[in-house]
């Protein structure tokens, strides 16, 4: 059986609130992007300790430390990644979260995403070996604007830095808004890289986000064929479904009520 989990921080900044909205809904597990107004990698060491306690006493675990890693530009240092990978290893680890979300870098607006990739491959690389020093592995979304946007440049990713510590999560509404066909451009060459999924849905005409199933995701049909295939991981909620522009990336509890609704229609008649 799948497992359900959240962006919580998309909801709420207070930690006591993020777990009282997810458990209301049934959602059992946080991918940690962000808490008391601060990012996962500006929480310390004791700061982390505390959300551990709280979650593990209500009964809530950890997918991923939703870090901003990759969502960095290529003329900036990497060793300021790998410093902040460091950290979200640690964190990762202090949460027993298996999965660090990352990204593949940001791509100079106007060039060429293929007149960069010795260097992001190289610099994936260098972030991947030092995750292989652990049991923690990296997770790849697809993001528009970062090299790995498309279905075949994330395909590129996945078979040229193939690691047991590299893999891929499968956003539908970022590929839609990519102008990707989320099933006949991204599924079917990732399916056998994707080992989980964020849950947001897009629409083709104007890129805006939907719950799943109201857009162009294809999100019940991808959905189908991964149990069909024994698919029993994660599937977290990212609904940015905030009726602001300037709000992008939040919802409040009663979208947020709406996007759970969405996945658990389509989980109906997908998860038999």
């Amino acid at each position: 059986m799948a497992q359900l989990s959240a962006f919580a921080d998309e909801v709420s900044q207070s930690l006591d609130e993020q777990i009282k909205i997810l458990k209301s809904e049934g959602v059992l597990n946080i991918e940690l992007r962000g808490v008391w107004d601060k990012n996962v990698l500006q929480l310390s060491a004791e700061e982390v300790k505390v959300i551990r306690r709280i979650a593990f006493d209500a009964g809530i675990g950890f997918s991923a430390i939703g870090s901003p890693l990759g969502k960095f530009p290529l003329d900036g240092e990497l060793s300021e990644q790998l410093d902040s990978l460091k950290i979200a290893l640690e964190y990762a680890e202090m949460l027993e979260a298996p999965y660090i979300r990352m990204f593949s870098f940001h791509i100079p607006q106007g060039d060429r995403p293929a007149s960069h990739r010795t260097q992001v491959m190289d610099w994936l690389g260098a972030m991947i070996r030092e995750a292989e020093k652990t049991g923690i592995i990296l997770a790849h979304e697809n993001e528009k604007g970062i090299y790995g946007d498309t279905g075949a440049r994330c395909l590129d990713l996945y078979e040229n830095l193939q690691s047991r510590s590299f893999t891929g999560i499968f956003d539908f509404a970022n590929f839609v808004q990519c102008g990707e066909r989320p099933y006949e451009d991204c599924w079917k060459l990732l399916k056998d890289h994707t080992t989980y999924f964020h849950v947001k849905d897009a629409r083709m005409e104007d890129g805006k986000v939907t719950p799943a199933g109201i857009g162009d995701g294809d999100v019940e049909k991808i959905l189908s064929e991964a149990f069909d295939d024994g698919f029993d991981n994660y599937l977290t909620l990212e609904p940015h479904l905030s009726l602001a522009e300037a709000n992008y990336g939040k919802t409040t509890p009663e979208l947020f009520h709406s996007a759970v609704e969405a996945l658990k229609d389509i989980l109906g008649r997908v998860e038999t």
